[in-house]
């Protein structure tokens, strides 16, 4: 191997180099010097390839077009864009159009696309024209900046010159038009395509998982299966994405198998989204298992696992691996401490939140709206409300939505309607309409006895026209989704579910089980409060998970909406008096319920 006859003194290349040509090994084809260019590159030697560029240069063969694009390959998949930068402006003649590609993808490969797309002005300046390896970097630097007009400039070159018609080209462009969200101009050069690649399949389907239209990105992946396209680890990691979202547990569990047939279960993408997906429906320890088994773990993967600690209320497994993250020499950036900051909220941990905020700035990170929302919801979730005031008045920015949005949580939390109202001004001045923020109001004047004031937030909801959002559970059985509203009695087992509800409630009731219809916004009788609490959407999926699940699986319920007091008291007594296990996620974490005690420890 000509990899062997590197030395590992830099030096001795030099006394190699002053021996008769016939005895130096570096004095061969100038090909084979290329071919030993190509094996470091695949290898990332870094400290060989050097000392090979040192020969190169001493030799004075680096005039030969073909060695300096092997460098600037070389020099790239080592992250060193700039060294490819300069090799290539050391080139003594005129780049040819390879050279120029090499330059190109080098910044385009290593997240400079701005420097990528000067590159690919400046090539054209020169009166060179761009092939098809030349063109799929200037798109792909186009989409990591999410500029569709230029790309769309791009795509009106290739036109012109005629490689629109190239696979890899129009590839490239649906890949574009799709991650900048351009996904009508996306499926109309898709669908025209002669010929598709993975790129344009897996381009597709990203790009609809991304607007949220989760039924066309699987219905794309299905054909793309059944077309028998050899899709990849991007592919697989959308998909996996669009089943956490939907939190379709048996279709991602048939996607993992996937994986591991494909050999992509190795993957640093598949396996982040595998980490979100079992997180997302509630099965948390699969997850730890995914990420236990990763043979290379990027921040992706850790930033994933931290998700799913603190959606799940393992704060301490979240202090840990963080622990164990800055052990490996990963370093954490700003989602990283979101995800720090959520698991402190969750636990009620004010001193080891601000600990964490106050170590952001140690790792050169500037605290976001996102940060400085999760600090508020912290303090106001702990009854901290003055505290989280103040905290937002010395906010070097203006306070966002989603900021006014945690204050508000945490005045209905704790009853306090004069802060609460204070909030909800501000939010509105912002010009929100959103149905949450009503509500929110609304719930904090009904949890103080404020029935009137209740009632009149309620009727500024009306007269904006804006619509409450409706309380969904729902439940997977199978390949089939159960979805349940409150009080709902379309469901073909209805009967069965209402019976079951029945039976459990004497046996609650037996166990010790007291209603309690605080939530409950509408001024009724106890009775008829009792009678709304009693059908809300949750314990609806639960009955009919109890009826239909085998006794030995635990019932895992979605909801778009928070659980309220006394559903989260009454699963608890489900959970008891039935002897099963169950996980809801409402829409801020999971609860886990079993033998009568909640994961959460009564603290959401």
């Amino acid at each position: 191997m000509l990899l062997n006859q590197i030395p590992k003194n830099p030096l001795q290349l030099f006394k190699f180099s002053q021996t008769p040509s016939l005895q130096n090994p570096f004095d061969q084809n100038y090909r084979n010097l290329c071919l030993l260019l190509q094996t470091l590159t695949s290898s990332r030697s870094l400290s060989k390839g050097q000392q090979l560029h040192a020969h190169v240069i001493k030799s004075g063969v680096q005039y030969i077009a073909l060695l300096s694009n092997h460098l600037i390959n070389f020099y790239s998949k080592c992250s060193l864009p700039f060294l490819s930068l300069q090799v290539f402006d050391e080139i003594p003649h005129r780049p040819c159009a390879t050279s120029w590609s090499s330059l190109i993808s080098s910044f385009a490969q290593n997240n400079l696309p701005l420097l990528s797309l000067d590159a690919f002005r400046r090539l054209l300046r020169s009166g060179i024209l761009p092939d098809d390896h030349i063109f799929p970097s200037a798109t792909k630097s186009c989409a990591t900046l999410s500029a569709h007009q230029l790309g769309r400039s791009v795509h009106s070159i290739a036109v012109k010159t005629g490689f629109d018609s190239d696979v890899f080209v129009a590839s490239s462009l649906v890949d574009m038009y799709a991650k900048c969200n351009e996904i009508v101009d996306a499926r109309k050069l898709f669908d025209e395509m002669p010929v598709r690649n993975v790129v344009s399949w897996s381009g597709m389907i990203y790009g609809y998982a991304q607007m949220g239209q989760d039924e066309e990105a699987l219905r794309l992946f299905q054909q793309a299966l059944a077309a028998e396209l050899d899709v990849n680890d991007f592919t697989f990691s959308s998909v996996l994405r669009v089943c956490g979202h939907l939190t379709l547990l048996e279709l991602g569990s048939q996607v993992h198998c996937l994986c591991v047939k494909t050999s992509f279960d190795s993957s640093s993408f598949v396996c982040s989204s595998l980490i979100s997906l079992y997180s997302k429906c509630g099965v948390v320890e699969e997850a730890y298992r995914v990420f236990d088994e990763m043979p290379e773990r990027n921040l992706g993967a850790w930033n994933s696992m931290l998700i799913a600690c603190a959606q799940h209320g393992r704060t301490q497994r979240a202090f840990e691996l963080f622990r164990q993250m800055k052990g490996v020499g990963i370093p954490p950036n700003f989602i990283t401490f979101l995800c720090l900051l959520s698991a402190c909220s969750h636990a009620g941990l004010v001193e080891e939140g601000e600990y964490y905020f106050g170590l952001m700035s140690e790792h050169g990170i500037e605290p976001g709206a996102n940060h400085y929302a999760c600090i508020v919801d912290l303090l106001g979730r702990a009854g901290k409300l003055r505290e989280a005031v103040a905290f937002i008045e010395k906010m070097p920015m203006e306070p966002t939505e989603s900021i006014w949005g945690a204050l508000l949580t945490g005045c209905r939390i704790h009853g306090d309607t004069q802060t609460a109202t204070f909030a909800a001004e501000k939010l509105f001045e912002l010009g929100s309409s959103s149905s949450g923020a009503h509500m929110l109001l609304s719930n904090a004047y009904a949890a103080a006895g404020k029935w009137v004031e209740a009632a009149r937030t309620r009727k500024m909801m009306r007269d904006r026209g804006v619509r409450k959002e409706t309380g969904l559970s729902w439940v997977e059985e199978g390949n089939r989704v159960h979805t349940f509203a409150s009080g709902d009695r379309s469901h073909p087992l209805t009967e069965g579910i209402y019976q079951k509800l029945a039976e459990l409630g004497e046996e609650m009731e037996r166990a010790g089980y007291i209603a309690d219809t605080s939530s409950v916004l509408r001024d009724l009788d106890s009775e008829e409060k009792k009678r709304v609490v009693g059908y809300h959407s949750e314990r609806l999926a639960i009955a009919f998970g109890l009826i239909s699940f085998p006794p030995d699986r635990p019932i895992r319920v979605m909801k778009n909406l928070r659980v309220c007091s006394d559903c989260h008291t009454a699963i608890k007594f489900v959970s008891k008096c039935a002897s099963r296990i169950i996980i809801l996620r409402d829409n801020n974490r999971f609860h886990r319920f079993e033998g009568g005690v909640c994961s959460c420890g009564d603290y959401w």
